[in-house]
């Protein structure tokens, strides 16, 4: 069996649906190989779009996301979304092409050393020089990128190696069970808990897992503690449960963290310091259970008091089969403070001027999106307010970027969420910066047949770093530009584009894109005038609202 045969045939193995990617000469014996194969390739327009995608079906799924690109230029295309993929915790697989490695003819052109520039941003990276290796490789590197906490990795297949012949022999895939956390450590986080006064339950990214939604679900029924989440632990469990306080959009100052400064535990999950940190640990203030996969990343803003290490499902359910004194907790001053949040977030969201205000843009798309409808997000200020103000009933319904925080990701991973889900109503918000970033993919979209519709908040500039110029009190310089016809550009690709002229045309266009079949461009135009008179003064203000 040729060498490229067999690396199909161990991707088979291990249940790959897609490969995501731009093939080069150099991939020409493996597209070969894909002929026959049940495995479908995904041609996308640039080596970003599909290792964004790649990493967001291992975000959806729970299982590795393959991308292609040829050597040189197309593989260090993909060193963006392979640390996207890293930091935030997706499991994803990049495929690159080299030249030779036996015998070359064309000396060092477009050579680079692609296995270490990947080490720093990958669990695993490596040169395949022997193609009856594959099997195991393959094997191994999903492994890896599907172990707690998951992440990429990557293989680079040589012209040479492709052609070899090999044995056809792959290895079976076996799965395992994480170890359950000590019974100590267990018994002692149920006695913190139990010794608290007002305890208070963080949900983080690593808890978007199914078992462990439900046994968190179960937890908070059984022990009534309020609970907040990080942005990337979002929809872990509805947040329209009466005991859910909201979402750490800031890392300090929101009103949130009035209920947060005055916990005297916090009950940690799934969270880790690689996400952007929910709230700072300072001395003699509230003590901190980790509870995760692995143990706590110590730094200057993160040092739990105990570590409760396994999986976290298990580790949750017997933690609250070990709490049964509830005498001594007191949550009354959390419920003042969600209804005090529940107030100031609804603020703006029926107000109907034109151009649209975050706040209102955020109300409307929860209400015309189903309960399993997906939101994308790229990265912008407008991430803060879906993170504040977008309540999320089920998990990764609202997919955004917390950790790498990347640009040009918001479209990709739209277009993967909608490839997997196809009868699920998907919205990509993109600010025109980060949608410029990656817009080729709108042929992608289009070609595929997708139904989806995408957003794109016009304010002309890098709206992010203006709310931060202004708050740091600088002037106004270097961040404006001028864009072209969102609406003429969508119709250049295949697509329908449309400019909304007020806030009623914007909400009958959603409802109405919504229900087409088609990609659909939505040009609107945002007021992010009140960013500053909020966040900034949040961010300033050291008092809480009670």
């Amino acid at each position: 069996m040729k060498a490229s045969d067999l690396f199909i045939k161990a991707l088979e193995n291990e249940g790959v649906e897609y490969i995501f990617g731009i093939p080069g000469e150099e991939n020409l014996d493996f597209l070969d190989s894909m002929k026959d194969s049940k495995i479908k390739l995904i041609l996308t327009r640039h080596e970003q779009g599909a290792g964004f995608m790649a990493a967001t079906y291992g975000r959806l799924t729970g299982k590795p996301g393959v991308c292609l690109s040829t050597l040189g230029p197309g593989a260090t295309n993909f060193t963006t979304p392979a640390a996207y993929a890293q930091l935030g915790a997706m499991p994803m697989m990049m495929i690159t092409g080299q030249k030779p490695i036996k015998k070359s003819k064309q000396g060092r052109f477009q050579i680079v050393d692609i296995v270490d520039l990947f080490r720093p941003i990958t669990k695993f990276t490596h040169q395949i020089v022997n193609g009856n290796n594959i099997p195991a490789l393959v094997r191994e590197s999903f492994r890896l990128a599907m172990e707690e906490r998951p992440g990429a990795v990557h293989l680079e297949l040589p012209e040479d190696i492709a052609v070899e012949d090999c044995d056809d022999s792959v290895f079976e895939v076996v799965g395992h069970r994480r170890p359950d956390a000590d019974e100590l450590a267990i018994q002692e986080a149920a006695k913190m808990i139990e010794n608290a006064k007002m305890p208070l339950l963080l949900i983080g990214a690593g808890a978007n897992r199914k078992r462990t939604s439900e046994a968190l679900a179960e937890f908070i029924e059984q022990t009534g503690i309020p609970f907040f989440n990080t942005q990337m632990g979002k929809g872990v469990v509805d947040e329209r449960h009466p005991k859910f306080l909201g979402t750490a959009a800031l890392s300090d100052y929101d009103f949130l963290h009035c209920a947060i400064n005055r916990a005297d535990l916090i009950i940690n999950v799934g969270h880790d310091v690689i996400e952007k940190p929910p709230f700072f640990m300072e001395e003699g203030k509230a003590k901190v259970i980790h509870i995760n996969f692995f143990p706590a990343q110590v730094d200057e803003v993160y040092f739990p008091q105990l570590n409760v290490i396994g999986d976290i499902a298990t580790s949750i359910a017997h933690i609250a089969s070990h709490i049964t004194n509830k005498s001594n907790w007191d949550f009354s001053y959390y419920i003042k403070i969600k209804d005090e949040v529940e107030s100031h977030l609804s603020k703006y969201s029926e107000d109907n001027r034109f151009p649209v205000l975050p706040q209102r843009l955020v109300h409307i798309i929860r209400e015309e999106l189903p309960e399993d409808g997906i939101v994308t997000l790229d990265n912008g200020v407008y991430k803060i307010w879906f993170a504040r103000n977008y309540k999320c009933y089920q998990p990764n319904t609202l997919l955004l970027d917390n950790a790498l925080a990347t640009m040009g990701a918001g479209l990709p991973s739209a277009m993967c969420a909608k490839l997997i889900n196809p009868n699920k109503k998907v919205i990509s918000v993109c600010g025109d910066g980060g949608f410029m970033m990656n817009s080729q993919e709108l042929e992608t979209a289009v070609r595929l047949g997708l139904n989806l519709v995408v957003v794109i908040l016009n304010d002309s500039s890098y709206g992010m770093i203006k709310w931060k110029q202004e708050g740091m009190g600088l002037d106004n310089f270097g961040l404006d530009y001028k864009n072209p016809d969102f609406v003429t550009y969508a119709k250049s690709y295949g697509a329908t584009g449309h400019r909304p002229t007020s806030d009623e045309n914007f909400r009958e266009l959603l409802a109405k894109c919504l229900n087409m079949d088609g990609v659909h461009v939505i040009d609107l135009a945002v007021d992010y005038s009140l960013n500053h008179s909020i966040l900034n003064v949040l961010l300033k203000e050291k008092t809480c609202i009670l």
